[in-house]
């Protein structure tokens, strides 16, 4: 007869000591922002810069997409450079001394991050946003098209319905 230990498989892999899980912790918000962050920084910009210009938010957002997917929809102030141009266009768009934020689709695709590389790689300080341009629809953050100004109601299961923010 032989016996079966059940593993739990979510300490099959022990936790991090405290300080090891700090320092990871604080690194990984030192890389990335959410898309509510970005909005509300966003929100209470005072837009007296160009576009391009961090204004009072302090950063630039940077859409690293195609154009047909800009013009599909994108964050509004948002600086189009798509990853395959950062290398010959970003210093004409971009000052290196203000802190770039990049997005592409959203979770399932990791543009932002190549984006990300690209920017760092020639200096400059840069953040992703997580989620990317799905979560800031979902999230019920308005939108450009080329079309013109869009926004869509709040997905339930993204953000909470009828409160300020999530609490988190």
């Amino acid at each position: 007869m032989s016996s079966t230990i059940a593993v739990n498989p979510v300490l099959r892999v022990a936790p991090a000591a405290p300080s090891a899980a700090v320092a990871h912790f604080r690194a990984s918000l030192a890389f990335h922002a959410d898309v509510s962050d970005v909005a509300a920084a966003l929100a209470a910009d005072d837009n007296s810069g160009s576009p391009g210009s961090p204004g009072s938010s302090g950063f630039v957002v940077v859409d690293s997409r195609s154009t047909e997917s800009w013009d599909q929809g994108h964050v509004p102030g948002a600086v189009h450079l798509p990853t395959a141009l950062i290398p010959t266009q970003a210093e004409g768009l971009l000052d290196k001394s203000v802190p770039v934020v990049t997005y592409c689709w959203g979770p399932g695709c990791n543009g932002a991050t190549r984006a990300a590389l690209a920017l760092a790689e020639l200096g400059y300080q840069v953040k992703e946003m997580l989620g990317g341009f799905e979560y800031w629809v979902r999230e019920g953050f308005g939108f450009e098209t080329w079309e013109g100004s869009e926004r869509r109601a709040v997905d339930s299961l993204t953000a909470p319905v009828g409160a300020g923010d999530c609490g988190c």
